[in-house]
């Protein structure tokens, strides 16, 4: 049993499957919680691995079979993409304050100027690859389009929840792909003397996290069910951030539920009203 820690476990868990070993990988959380529940004081590889051994002799964790090859194209390219982004986003800002300054040393400038084309460049030539790398048949692109049919969802947020849950395969409810994503809000309460506010967890799966949230964004707008959400929350007083982050929650739920169902996203369901004569029963 490994815990998913960094990415150095990947090629282990790789290795001892393709071995004939079984193998289960687990959330680092989990181990640390059983270890705390176990009073642990001292920490050492020797403990750690007889604490492992502990935990799965005890919860008995699903085995962990490696993901298919489309994920690890899909998933390595969305990350460059990303990083790419960040990276390009923070040229900007440097080239931003040379400009503002009241100095401008020319070569900077320029300097600055080709390392932004450069990464136009670059993630241009990753988007216009990525589409290709996604099955033309098959689970992964049918799951796709359902998930193109929901107003909001873009392809770059269906491309990342397809990779984040492996294909939606990776959590077994709509309710555990929300606490894997971080949408949950936390409770804190006990008894009527702790009322502590609900927030949001600072674990989960990032990239998703904002995929959805900026997702949210544009749903709020032109997705009947989610701007009739966001509304009401708006209305009973929630600020704007917390209203996304719910719809956010939702627009994940409604991508769950597509895909299960295999049935493309109806933007009325739920808004449909039945209207009845006097008469009728």
């Amino acid at each position: 049993m490994l815990e998913a820690t960094g990415a150095y476990w990947c090629r282990l868990a790789l290795d001892l499957h393709t071995a004939g070993y079984p193998v289960a990988v687990i959330n680092p959380a989990q181990a640390h919680y059983f270890a705390k529940a176990q009073l642990r004081r001292s920490k050492t590889d020797a403990l750690d691995a007889q604490m492992l051994a502990q935990f799965g002799e005890r919860m008995r964790p699903a085995l962990w079979t490696p993901p298919p090859q489309v994920y690890h194209e899909l998933e390595q390219r969305l990350q460059l993409r990303q990083q790419l982004i960040d990276a390009r986003q923070r040229a900007r800002n440097q080239l931003h304050a040379l400009v503002a300054g009241a100095v401008v040393i020319a070569r900077v400038q320029t300097c600055l100027e080709a390392v932004i084309a450069c990464y136009d460049e670059q993630i241009a030539a990753l988007e216009a690859e990525i589409p290709s790398v996604l099955p033309a048949e098959g689970e992964w692109a049918a799951n796709f389009g359902l998930l193109m049919s929901i107003k909001g969802i873009g392809p770059w947020t269906a491309l990342w929840l397809l990779v984040a849950t492996v294909n939606f395969t990776s959590c077994a409810s709509g309710v555990e792909a929300v606490g894997y994503a971080g949408l949950g809000p936390r409770q804190y309460r006990s008894g009527t003397s702790v009322q502590g506010r609900e927030r949001l967890p600072r674990s989960g799966h990032a990239r998703l996290r904002t995929a959805l949230y900026m997702a949210s964004l544009s749903a709020a707008r032109y997705n009947p069910q989610i701007r009739c959400f966001y509304d009401r929350l708006v209305a009973a007083g929630k600020p704007p951030k917390v209203a996304h982050c719910a719809a956010a929650r939702k627009l994940l739920l409604l991508a769950w539920a597509v895909v299960t169902k295999k049935q493309a996203y109806d933007p009325q369901y739920g808004l449909k009203t039945t209207f009845l004569s006097p008469g009728a029963k």
